[in-house]
């Protein structure tokens, strides 16, 4: 079995868009990717909104927790992926080169739970093909 590429998703706060990445391209491509996800700012907590929509799709959600990017600066990673303006322009530098893509999603803070379901699904939709291409899986 080839290792599994190690895939950093980064957004400002990590509470939101790339907590709710992570579960999915572990969830979906848990057998290629390996996903991690951080914040450039991150927040005291997951938002409830982003744990719900987990939830409501049978995803995980045990265990979540933002963290800051530089817990994981010393990981191996293959690809960064932005998921917010704010990260794309904030992303640190790594100790070796790394490919990235920016996808932004939309953030659905302060409103309805819908929204959040939204963000999930446009999140499954779209960021498994690019992952996927951009790794070659």
């Amino acid at each position: 079995m080839a290792t599994r590429k190690t895939v950093l998703v980064l957004c400002t706060g990590n509470s939101c868009r790339s907590q709710m990445a992570e579960v999915i391209l572990n969830h979906d491509l848990g057998d290629k990717v390996r996903a991690l996800s951080a914040g450039i700012f991150p927040q005291p907590k997951v938002a409830d909104g982003a744990i719900e929509a987990l939830k409501l799709a049978g995803l995980p959600t045990e265990g979540l927790y933002p963290k800051d990017v530089d817990t994981v600066m010393s990981d191996s990673i293959d690809l960064v992926v932005t998921v917010c303006d704010n990260a794309k322009e904030s992303c640190p530098i790594f100790p070796r080169p790394v490919p990235s893509i920016h996808l932004p999603f939309h953030d659905p803070h302060g409103e309805p739970l819908e929204s959040f379901v939204t963000v999930r699904e446009d999140i499954r939709s779209r960021l498994l093909p690019a992952v996927r291409k951009a790794l070659g899986l």
